[in-house]
């Protein structure tokens, strides 16, 4: 994997705690990737479980790994454009259910598209995940509760031929996503990162 990817600085960074699959979870952990506001600002970024996913075209069906990734987004209810002459929307749990969505999209594609083809699959599906994402109430998704922090919390589920996406917020100032494929959602549980170092 790339340098930049292992690197925890980002995380470290970040003016909201992380989040990541509860002490339940005794399986391997690592680092993903931030994202970033035009001013360097940390917004979002996630934390992976399990096997990593890999998108090696010789790689199919199950043998592509049993993950779940979880999507920490600061809760900002302005946030302000990045030349700074405008204001964005607010983010909220749909903001992390597509950071999930197209996250899950990332490794899933269909292993026998070209390369030409896949550019247009993943463009048609991305734009579904947006249109998605926007609708968390409907019908597309049902509800779950899992614990966050050892406390219940409601959060919005749907699954697909891909995998499972989730969505909802917490009361420690960020929003929620996952994403997943051979690992069970309904299992899960969320807690803080309480050393984020220890996933690099």
């Amino acid at each position: 994997m790339p340098a930049a990817r292992r690197t925890v600085d980002g995380y470290l960074r970040a003016p909201f705690p992380w989040y990541g699959l509860d002490e339940a979870f005794t399986g391997p952990r690592w680092l993903m990737q931030v994202g970033t506001a035009a001013d360097g600002t940390v917004q979002h970024g996630a934390t992976g479980h399990g096997e990593e996913p890999t998108t090696r075209p010789e790689v199919a069906g199950p043998e592509r790994g049993r993950f779940a990734v979880v999507v920490t987004v600061a809760a900002n209810p302005v946030r302000r454009s990045g030349d700074g002459t405008g204001v964005l929307d607010a983010t909220t749990a749909s903001s992390a259910a597509w950071l999930a969505g197209s996250g899950l999209l990332a490794y899933t594609w269909p292993a026998q598209l070209d390369h030409a083809l896949r550019s247009e699959w993943l463009d048609q599906q991305t734009e579904t995940a947006f249109e998605l994402a926007d609708d968390l109430d409907g019908p597309a998704w049902t509800t779950l509760s899992l614990p966050v922090d050892g406390v219940p919390r409601p959060f919005h589920y749907r699954e697909s031929e891909f995998g499972w996406v989730l969505a909802g917020s917490t009361t420690a100032g960020v929003h929620l996503g996952a994403y997943g494929r051979g690992m069970s959602a309904y299992g899960l549980g969320f807690s803080v990162i309480a050393d984020i170092a220890a996933y690099a």
